[in-house]
């Protein structure tokens, strides 16, 4: 019988995978999966030849997002779903977090045409719409001008804004980042491993021309309290997902609080941990 095919979906900007996620490679070979590289808008990649078709690396989608959805919904066994990506890539999804009572980052959201008044204290401004921190700055009294222009800027480009609290904990502590992978005998989501993150936003954006601005990864044994979020925001989430990345930072009282529920191409950080890329191989060939 012939093996299993998965593709492992990526962006033209990294045809053949960062180095994390070429782990997953030989540890689905080694379960009897054959698994390649895939560009996501490459028109000579015939998606319905693949047993599985797992999204990883598509980092460049935020910019042309409405082109991403569609190629999705035409994806047959796509892990997350289309319907996940399409929840997933607009923030706005953290709005329904926080009223189901989890406890997520102070948010507001300004769509075009929204007045911004720039707030007290330090923040941060992105668009909803956004991966690897890009058009993502930080700002305190003295930069409203900035932050002014910075909304300004992505509305007139017709996207929606976030403002959120900065979380000033991350500059210490960091950030920290729990894997969740399907559990092969349940279906369900099960705890994996965990980093911290070192604090990326240094001031106001100032634009960027790379797919996303370096990170400062180590492992992390979380918290007892970041574990209940981080238990506790999958316990929300649907079967059949393949993997899921909870990010959190502590409030001023060191209460984790979410920042980010990754479900579509998020770095799973398997080089900062032994079993990772065996535990994501058994999630992956379980979906198939």
């Amino acid at each position: 019988m012939d093996c299993p095919r998965v593709a492992i979906v990526t962006c033209a900007e990294i045809p053949l995978l960062e180095p994390d996620d070429q782990l997953v490679l030989p540890a689905l070979a080694a379960l009897g999966v054959d698994a390649e590289p895939a560009v996501w808008d490459d028109p000579a990649v015939d998606w319905a030849a693949y047993d599985l078709v797992a999204l990883r690396s598509t980092w460049d989608y935020a910019q042309r997002r409405d082109e991403f959805l569609a190629w999705a919904r035409g994806v047959p066994r796509l892990v997350n779903s289309a319907e996940t990506v399409a929840w997933n890539t607009d923030k706005r999804y953290l709005a329904e977090l926080a009223a189901a009572g989890l406890p997520v980052t102070p948010t507001t959201f300004l769509a075009p045409g929204d007045a911004f008044t720039p707030p007290a204290g330090e923040y941060v401004v992105k668009p909803a719409v956004s991966a690897g921190s890009r058009d993502t700055g930080r700002y305190g009294p003295a930069d409203a001008a900035l932050a002014v222009a910075h909304v300004r800027r992505l509305h007139e480009a017709g996207r929606v804004v976030m403002v959120q609290p900065c979380l000033t904990g991350v500059d210490v502590y960091g950030e920290t980042a729990l894997l969740f992978f399907a559990d092969p005998a349940t279906g369900r989501l099960a705890y994996s491993h965990a980093i911290r993150k070192g604090a990326m936003l240094t001031g106001p954006d100032e634009g960027m021309d790379t797919l996303y601005k370096p990170e400062e990864i180590s492992p992390r044994v979380p918290t007892a309290a970041e574990r209940a979020v981080g238990e506790a925001v999958a316990a929300t989430l649907p079967a059949g997902l393949a993997y899921a990345r909870v990010d959190l930072i502590p409030d001023e009282r060191g209460n984790p609080l979410l920042v980010e529920l990754e479900l579509t191409e998020p770095s799973v950080f398997m080089l900062h941990d032994e079993g990772a890329a065996d535990r994501l191989a058994a999630a992956l060939t379980s979906l198939l």
